[in-house]
């Protein structure tokens, strides 16, 4: 039981990893998504919302990525969890556990749907509006 217990551990701890990841990835997206729009109103110029877009668009696809790969992780975990312990290999690898976890369906899940999509919305109204 001891060696299950310690894989499990592993695996936690990759899925913390991107969660923590994803996590740096919202707060900084905000960040400077709110700072170059900040300055675009403030100089009239619409340039700086065309780098608050791609910038946006940036941050977007590296959380749809690493959403993917917790996914995965998620999956393995599950999958060690049912495993007997006598056939425990440590292994770390997600990619069987992914065929449904792809960063584009993730990308487009609810939770990065309406985050990234709220900040893109704001966007296109200031844009709208300069």
């Amino acid at each position: 039981m001891e060696a299950k217990i310690k894989h499990l551990e592993f695996i936690q701890a990759a899925i913390n990893r991107m969660a923590g990841n994803s996590f740096l990835l919202k707060g900084w997206s905000v960040t400077l998504t709110g700072a170059l729009l900040a300055v675009s109103v403030k100089e009239a110029n619409r340039h700086y919302i065309y780098i608050s877009l791609a910038v946006l668009v940036l941050f977007w696809l590296l959380d749809s990525f690493y959403l993917s790969r917790e996914r995965r992780f998620i999956g393995l975990y599950n999958h060690v969890r049912k495993t007997n312990e006598k056939v425990i290999d440590f292994s770390m690898d997600p990619r069987p556990y992914g065929r449904k976890c792809n960063w584009v369906v993730s990308a487009f899940s609810t939770t990065l749907l309406v985050f990234y999509g709220g900040l893109l919305a704001v966007q296109l109204i200031l844009n709208c509006f300069l």
